[in-house]
């Protein structure tokens, strides 16, 4: 009897976990903007936002994990400093990173809607996060052609291969995480 109480755990109630859970989001996104590392050649530097927001778009699903980021984007354009570098406002969602940060709310949007059509194996896991990370990229880059007018090749090389290993990185983290924890995540979100 003892073990079954010990067993059961408290949920206050179901908006509860899910507004803890955007929240949670949102700040995980704030420090994973300050994980920052700056390369020489591309005014967009490396960060760990994106593991948050595969990892948004699994464990909230479509809805939530698209708001997640729309908050975040809302808070650091009302002026909080959370945006990479200690950034905010519209100027900054107007900058170089614009494009990615748009591509946040995307993705997450993308990566929770479709991984439910997943199998449960690690290959079909990472074919929805490696698309939701190319959504973000795509994003970015399209932001900057439009914000510096620069060439195919030289977009490619500042706002999408220096991200490609890293990325990759994230998106097995994500999905091992996610493959790990998906029955549990079903009972609390």
């Amino acid at each position: 009897m003892l073990a079954a109480t010990l067993k059961k755990e408290i949920i206050v109630n179901k908006i509860f976990c899910l507004t803890l859970g955007v929240l949670l989001f949102v700040i995980l996104m704030s420090l994973g903007a300050f994980v920052r590392i700056p390369l020489p050649f591309t005014p967009v530097p490396l960060t760990l936002q994106t593991l948050f927001v595969l990892l948004s778009g699994l464990f909230l699903g479509k809805h939530l994990g698209a708001i997640a980021q729309i908050s975040y984007v809302i808070l650091g354009i009302s002026g909080l400093p959370i945006f990479a570098g200690a950034g905010s406002g519209l100027n900054y969602l107007l900058g170089p990173t614009g494009g990615y940060l748009f591509g946040f709310v995307l993705a997450a949007f993308f990566v929770g809607k479709f991984i439910k059509h997943a199998k449960d194996n690690l290959f079909s896991v990472l074919s929805v996060l490696f698309i939701g990370d190319l959504i973000i990229l795509i994003c970015g880059i399209l932001w900057l052609k439009f914000l510096l007018g620069y060439s195919s090749v030289k977009l490619l090389s500042i706002g999408l291969i220096p991200f490609i290993p890293g990325d990759l990185l994230k998106a097995v983290f994500a999905a091992s995480l996610y493959l790990k924890l998906k029955t549990r995540l079903k009972e609390i979100f």
